[in-house]
């Protein structure tokens, strides 16, 4: 699980660029040819590695029951993001890995209720959530990345 985490967080890092390099305008800009912008994306990213790893595990979610809402599978931007929310985002890029980390070491995921992908994966248990979560976030990053070259 350690290269899992590590792979994680460096995924987290370059989030955080995004973050801090784009003004608000940016982070809130959807280019033609786009279902959503950055802030959505990252924003994304966060709610389903807490969906994945935890929801599904039947423990409590590090995020807001609006947030799930806002970013889940299926969602798009409705309104621009105040800088508050940006905030927010930013730090639990952070936390939420943290705390993860913290609840493997501590065994805390026992049960899991498993389920297939929409790539066809089937997602048996945390860790392997944990794992399938990396593809997840590269390829949101990656969508990030073409993103950026329109705003």
């Amino acid at each position: 699980m350690q290269t899992t985490f590590e792979i994680n967080l460096s995924s987290r890092n370059l989030l955080l660029q995004f973050l801090e390099n784009h003004s608000l305008e940016q982070l809130n800009k959807i280019p033609e040819g786009f279902a959503n912008n950055l802030i959505w994306n990252i924003g994304h990213i966060v709610t389903v590695q807490q969906m994945l790893v935890y929801k599904l595990s039947g423990l409590p979610m590090m995020i807001s029951d609006e947030m799930v809402e806002t970013y889940k599978k299926g969602t798009k931007p409705e309104h621009n993001i105040s800088q508050d929310e940006v905030n927010t985002i930013k730090k639990l890029l952070f936390s939420t890995l943290e705390q993860t980390k913290e609840d493997f070491a501590n065994n805390l995921f026992e049960d899991y209720m498993e389920f297939t992908t929409g790539v066809g994966f089937t997602v048996k248990s945390a860790k392997d959530a944990t794992e399938f979560n990396n593809y997840h976030e590269a390829l949101h990053t990656g969508i990030m990345m073409q993103i950026k070259k329109f705003i």
